[in-house]
């Protein structure tokens, strides 16, 4: 119901059902989201399991190793870390801010504080953010375990890790422009 602005009074709006039977059916659509943020939580624990395998691997070679080969053993396990909390923060993010709210997360002293605060553009800075610290870390372990046959790629990599620092850049200018932009709208 609407209200008519001269009488004060609830008014009748016309009755409009194919309009209103599209508007929920366009409005239901976000639950084909649902399937995918499923198989990324499967995808955590396909991490997981290459996180385990991974450090089991650390734990049971390190004695005999190098401290070089140690080092990137551990770089790979950040590499993974990284890789699921980036998982973990699109579930998250995505789930609330494109489907429904947590509901389950409500009042748990466990929930991450950034949750059901970070929007779409808050999404995309901590997308680039993440994906700046797995290039990092790949480019550290080129360094680290630089062969003279895999010497020619190493321009390649800093070119594309680059490419994801002015990109995070970018983004993050983007959204500051827009939030002043916002800003004036709102004061004028």
């Amino acid at each position: 119901m609407a209200v008519d602005p001269g009488t004060a009074r609830a008014v009748e709006e016309p009755s409009r059902p194919a309009e209103d039977r599209t508007e929920r059916a366009l409005f239901a659509s976000r639950w084909v989201l649902l399937p995918m943020y499923l198989g990324l939580i499967g995808a955590l624990l396909v991490l997981a399991v290459k996180f385990l395998q991974a450090f089991w691997h650390l734990v049971s070679h390190a004695a005999a190793e190098e401290m070089k080969t140690v080092t990137l053993g551990v770089l790979e396990l950040l590499d993974i870390t990284l890789l699921a909390n980036l998982v973990l923060i699109i579930v998250f993010a995505g789930y609330e801010n494109f489907v429904s709210k947590i509901g389950a997360a409500r009042d748990s002293e466990d929930r991450p504080s950034w949750m059901g605060k970070v929007d779409y553009s808050g999404l995309k800075i901590k997308l680039i953010g993440s994906l700046v610290a797995i290039s990092v870390i790949s480019l550290l372990q080129d360094f680290l375990n630089v062969q003279p046959e895999t010497y020619g790629n190493l321009p390649w990599r800093i070119a594309i890790h680059i490419t994801f620092v002015i990109s995070g850049v970018l983004f993050a200018v983007m959204d500051y422009v827009a939030d002043k932009r916002a800003l004036l709208g709102d004061h004028r």
